[in-house]
């Protein structure tokens, strides 16, 4: 059974699809990146909840304020990236649920009443639209940097406040010279697929 998705469509989401690691000056507007959030806002969260929220770092202040905080092999490709954004969930995303999950609105206290429950939560499905943003960037055309090799907490403190935590920083842009690595290997379907 073949895919429904046009393979010219599923090249540029998935196959071709790489962490890039160079980028060229040309600039990432707003409207690129709210087309890139009014795409991928509709894909699945438990209870709707859509914790992420996304920081744009635009400013030579605030780059440079973020750059300090990343791995020392991620710190030059992100102050020469176009745009970076940091992604984080909202662990107090359950004051939207009313408006979010209208059928059931009671679900904001039933569910998520105490916060190492909206904490967890929040994680896994800010983490889930992390990875449908990053898809989106790649649908707008661009390439995206997503890291994790940074120190949370100082992102946390220099960005974010305590209701909020961060999962990654993205850098965006179109690619420049030599941007990817080599492939790295996949897992085959029989080493992830198990039927019981």
């Amino acid at each position: 059974m073949s895919l429904v998705l046009d393979p010219a469509a599923q090249d540029l989401l998935f196959r071709e699809a790489r962490t890039a690691n160079t980028f060229t000056d040309e600039p990432v507007t707003d409207e690129q990146v709210q087309a890139i959030y009014d795409l991928v806002k509709y894909g699945p969260t438990a209870f709707n909840q859509s914790p992420l929220r996304i920081t744009l770092v635009r400013s030579p202040e605030a780059r440079e304020r973020l750059v300090k905080h990343l791995a020392e092999g991620n710190q030059a490709k992100t102050a020469a990236a176009p745009l970076v954004a940091i992604l984080s969930a909202d662990n107090e995303f359950h004051e939207e649920l009313p408006a979010l999950f209208p059928h059931f609105p009671q679900a904001k206290d039933v569910f998520f009443g105490e916060r190492p429950a909206r904490e967890g939560s929040a994680t896994l499905n800010a983490a889930l639209q992390a990875a449908y943003f990053i898809v989106g960037v790649r649908a707008a055309g661009l390439a995206a940097g997503p890291m994790t090799g940074l120190d949370f907490e100082g992102v946390r403190k220099e960005f974010l406040d305590d209701d909020h935590t961060p999962l990654m920083v993205v850098n965006i842009g179109k690619p420049g010279p030599d941007a990817w690595f080599p492939r790295s290997p996949r897992l085959s379907y029989e080493d992830v697929v198990t039927t019981v």
